[in-house]
Formats: structure tokens, sequence, C-alpha cells
């Protein structure tokens, strides 16, 4: 499942950069983002019979990967204050997922399914609000257009 998830976010994210290219700067940290997770995504695929262990630490690493770029894309991108929580929280929320994985490699199977479900749910819901914030800011700066032609 998490190689799936991996691969399909991994080809979101690139389209989005390829997309947002000619708006974003750094347009390049969120395609570097898509490429390490469909890199993460092949590996688990290709070994899927490793132990756990192995399978924990590629999730462990992808996370804490891609909680650096995110906080890193909430710095770099050009956005207001406003909207730079949402991603940098959704960074944060990831480089603790990886931590929590790597502090306690032990916890089980069961336990990483969990972590990983819940991790998902929080990490939707904070990309779900700063979506919503993006909206926001568009139609704010679409609403100031009109009003000055």
């Amino acid at each position: 499942m998490f190689a799936v998830y991996a691969i399909l976010d991994g080809i979101t994210t690139i389209a989005v950069s390829l997309q947002e290219r000619s708006s974003l700067r750094a347009w390049w940290v969120l395609l570097l983002e898509g490429i390490i997770g469909i890199i993460f995504g092949i590996l688990v695929l290709v070994w899927p019979v490793k132990t756990v262990l192995v399978l924990l630490y590629l999730v462990a690493i992808w996370a804490l990967i891609r909680g650096v770029l995110e906080i890193s894309s909430a710095f770099v991108v050009p956005r207001s204050a406003k909207q730079r929580w949402g991603m940098g929280l959704a960074g944060l929320l990831s480089l603790i997922f990886g931590l929590i994985l790597i502090i306690h490699p032990g916890a089980g199977l069961l336990s990483i399914l969990w972590l990983i479900g819940v991790f998902a749910i929080v990490f939707g819901v904070a990309l779900i609000i700063y979506a919503f914030q993006v909206r926001s800011r568009a139609l704010a700066l679409a609403h100031q257009m009109e009003e000055l032609h």
C-alpha cells in the first residue's frame, strides 16, 4: 500500500511542479519531492520479501526527506504567511512521523500500519487546509484585479 501511495503521490507532485513551473521560482523542489517519492515507492515494490524493518526505514527516510522539502518549500515559494503555515505544518508532521519510526522501530507491523494511517489522515487534512488557503488567496487576488479594472 505504501509503495502505491508513494508512487501515485510522486506522480501527482511531479505533475503539479511541471504545471506551476512558470509561476513558482522553486518548482524544482516539488519536482525533486515527486521523484524521490517514486524512487522510494519502486524500492518498496522491488524488495517486498525483505524484513519489515527495511520497509520501516524506507518509509522513515522518505518521510524525513519529504518533511524537509515541504518545510523548505514553505519558505522558498512566495506565499503569504497565512499560506505558509499549512505547508510548514505538513512538513513538520512528515518529520515527526519519520522520527517516530526511527526512534521506535520495534513497535511492530500493526503499529506501523496505524502510524501510516494516522499520518495519511492528518497529512491529508493539512494539505486540504492548505489548498483552501491557496484558493482563498487566488480569489482575493482575482477580486483585487477586478476592482482595478
